[in-house]
């Protein structure tokens, strides 16, 4: 599913690679994380990060946006299949500098409310993250329909009515804002690379690969 959001992006805003040096691979927690990292024109950055582990029991994919250059939230998908479980978690984050226009994300949402839902738990972050998120978690038998709500929020993202960011360093600063505070306060996955990596990296991971903060 990653490599079809991935391609969908691709036809709207081309993408050119960017090096990601040291954390192109990683090993974390048992895990083996391939990343990469890509400029969108017209949109901003995009990194995707790929997990393998657990002699194959358990995969994750996570593909963030950072759209610098238009006006829409910052975007992050994460899937996870483990133990005959199919997780599916988007989060869009209010890194807005305008008005915007989420109808047809929570149309899709809404139209998808008969999938088992995942209780996201209380975060720092909540007061920035939007309604029209998405937290599922289902079975093997899920997974069509997971993967067809996926193809249509993200659909519905891409085609939102955004204006182009005419101050992009305070859009930037926006989602930096987000950052921090998941390098500060920790988390799942920042904890793993924070353990594995130590801080000064992670903080370079986050920033420069994953984000594209600085």
């Amino acid at each position: 599913m990653t490599d079809k959001i991935l391609s969908r992006l691709q036809q709207k805003y081309p993408l050119t690679a960017i090096d990601a040096g040291e954390f192109a691979q990683l090993k974390a927690n048992g895990m083996t994380f391939t990343v990469q990292a890509f400029h969108a024109e017209g949109l901003g950055h995009v990194s995707v990060m790929r997990a393998k582990g657990f002699f194959g029991l358990m995969r994750m994919d996570t593909l963030i946006i950072n759209p610098v250059e238009i006006d829409l939230p910052l975007y992050s998908y994460d899937r996870i299949f483990a133990m005959g479980n199919d997780t599916l978690i988007v989060e869009l984050y209010d890194t807005l500098v305008g008005a915007y226009d989420a109808d047809a994300l929570a149309r899709v949402k809404n139209g998808y409310a008969d999938l088992p839902e995942r209780d996201p738990g209380t975060h720092w972050y909540d007061s920035i993250k939007l309604p029209e998120s998405i937290s599922k978690k289902g079975k093997k038998s899920h997974t069509p329909r997971l993967d067809q709500l996926t193809k249509e929020h993200f659909a519905a993202y891409l085609s939102s009515d955004a204006a182009p960011v005419s101050d992009q360093e305070t859009k930037r600063q926006k989602a930096s804002v987000y950052v921090e505070g998941l390098l500060k306060n920790g988390g799942p996955s920042t904890d793993v690379f924070k353990k594995a990596l130590g801080e000064e990296k992670t903080e370079a991971l986050f920033r420069e690969i994953l984000f594209g903060t600085k």
